[in-house]
């Protein structure tokens, strides 16, 4: 089994190229959704969690999402510390998903696909792209909130140019070529390819 990390800034269009490739039957395993599932439902990150940030950082079973923004944002040892609990159970989530999957190739989308090291777990990066101006007009559409929070958020990810530079392949979402010949054509080539 060849696994992909699928990766893209905020509004590159990551989430609509994992429905194309789920439609043409590969499995998709969205590391941010999975993620907060873990958050509730993992003892081995309560605990950890808990042990550094207090028993508060829980109400009622459920993670204080607004309080662990609070300690994390702006505070580099703290955004380490809960990284380097949640990272390796999300990737250990991931591992135990693949096994339950009899495709030849499984994805694996995180925005972080770099950042929190997933990148060196799988086989392929990709990337999807689009231009800075289409990023910024499709979030301020689908979270209805100010151009200056989205390039907050866009200015706290690593850089497009980056992320093309460390991705084996890049898809262009740019709204003028193609999705979905773009991405049967990479289908193709990891069908091909030997890992």
């Amino acid at each position: 089994m060849k696994t992909i990390g699928l990766t893209g800034g905020i509004g590159s269009g990551k989430s609509t190229v994992s429905r194309l490739f789920e439609i043409m039957g590969i499995p998709v395993y969205t590391a941010d959704t999975e993620s907060k599932k873990l958050l509730n439902t993992s003892p081995e990150i309560r605990e950890q969690l808990m042990k550094v940030f207090g028993s508060q950082l829980y109400k009622n079973g459920e993670i204080d999402k607004a309080m662990l923004a609070s300690l994390i944002f702006g505070n580099e040892d703290n955004l380490r510390f809960a990284n380097s609990v949640i990272h390796p159970a999300v990737f250990d989530d991931f591992r135990h998903w693949t096994e339950q999957k009899t495709q030849p190739l499984v994805i694996i989308e995180s925005a972080i696909l770099f950042d929190s090291g997933f990148y060196k777990k799988v086989d392929v990066t990709v990337n999807v792209s689009a231009p800075l101006e289409i990023r910024i007009r499709r979030v301020e559409e689908r979270d209805k909130i100010s151009r200056e929070s989205i390039e907050t958020r866009i200015n706290s990810q690593m850089s497009e140019e980056e992320r093309i530079r460390l991705s084996d392949y890049t898809i262009f979402n740019d709204e003028r070529k193609a999705l979905l010949p773009q991405v049967e054509n990479l289908l193709n080539v990891l069908t091909m390819q030997k890992f």
